[in-house]
């Protein structure tokens, strides 16, 4: 089984317009819903390849039915830790050239008595889990060496992966992860510097292996992505498909990730479930996962190379 912690979960807006014009009128061509946090996203990638998930963390009592229909809908059981309050909304604006503008909410309050209950639900649901993944934000006001109690909390036999970014992932590593998924973004924001060529990419993933990081998988948006343990060295170039959307894509690629981990796979098998995971993932509009068959279908078509 693999089990996913989701903290700040979100209803997501998906907007398309023709273009985004600030200050004036814009007119909506379409239009979804999506109940989904991170962590609830990879839960649902999870499911679809056919794999056992299992979904838990925090929700909210005004919205939050929705969200555990959503779940039922992709076969993911879960539980929920509810708190007083409405689950955040975020909108996500996509033009015809496919530009996405965020606007994220602030998530809600939980009480501490709810910030150690989830500590103690983790380490129970755990202790059946092949993979545990942690994900996404915090709830308001939520330090985030929280990342680290969680983690910490983890049953040792369980695989840890973790898609956080900055103080977040920071904390995850104190407590010792298998697999971190930062895009080159959020690597730069988390370091504190930028990053020009391979050499440079590599010397970020291998400071992430220091802190504590035993794999790291780093997402390069269109261009693939690249996996290394300190000492091997994977890229994979992804292919180019119309993308309709970039929502949801890194959640799809941990999802991939997760799965081929829970059996054991070798890191150049691994990074292509990423790639195609997230690839697929770019080809739908306004969903929070993939589909099998485009996913296998991008599988069978990338190659893997080793450099150093």
């Amino acid at each position: 089984m693999i089990l996913t912690v989701c903290m700040s979960p979100s209803v997501d807006v998906t907007i398309e317009l023709d273009s985004l014009n600030i200050g004036k009128l814009n007119v909506v061509k379409n239009k979804t819903l999506s109940f989904t946090g991170k962590a609830l996203n990879v839960a649902i990638g999870v499911a679809r390849l056919g794999k056992e998930a299992f979904a838990t963390g925090f929700m909210y009592r005004d919205n939050g039915e929705m969200f555990e229909r959503a779940l039922e809908k992709e076969g993911v059981p879960f539980h929920f830790l509810y708190n007083n309050g409405r689950v955040r909304e975020n909108y996500k604006c996509i033009d015809q050239k496919s530009m996405l503008t965020e606007i994220n909410d602030v998530g809600g309050e939980v009480s501490k008595e709810k910030l150690r209950e989830l500590v103690e639900t983790v380490r129970a649901r755990s202790a059946n889990a092949d993979v545990t993944v942690i994900s996404g934000g915090l709830p308001r006001g939520v330090a985030p060496d929280y990342y680290r109690e969680l983690f910490c909390a983890v049953d040792s036999r369980s695989l840890r992966i973790t898609d956080a970014e900055g103080s977040k992932l920071i904390s995850a590593l104190n407590a010792g992860i298998d697999l971190v998924k930062p895009n080159l973004v959020e690597l730069q924001e988390t370091l504190g510097r930028e990053f020009h060529d391979k050499d440079e990419m590599l010397e970020g993933c291998r400071e992430l292996i220091s802190r504590g990081a035993k794999t790291v998988l780093l997402s390069l948006g269109k261009h693939g992505a690249v996996i290394t343990n300190g000492s091997k060295n994977f890229y994979c170039k992804s292919i180019n498909v119309a993308v309709n959307s970039t929502v949801g894509a890194g959640d799809g690629m941990v999802a991939a990730v997760a799965t081929m981990m829970q059996k054991g796979a070798d890191l150049p098998d691994i990074l292509r479930a990423g790639v195609a995971a997230g690839t697929a993932a770019v080809t739908t509009f306004g969903t929070v996962s993939f589909q099998k068959e485009k996913y296998e279908e991008i599988f069978e078509n990338l190659r893997v190379t080793e450099f150093q």
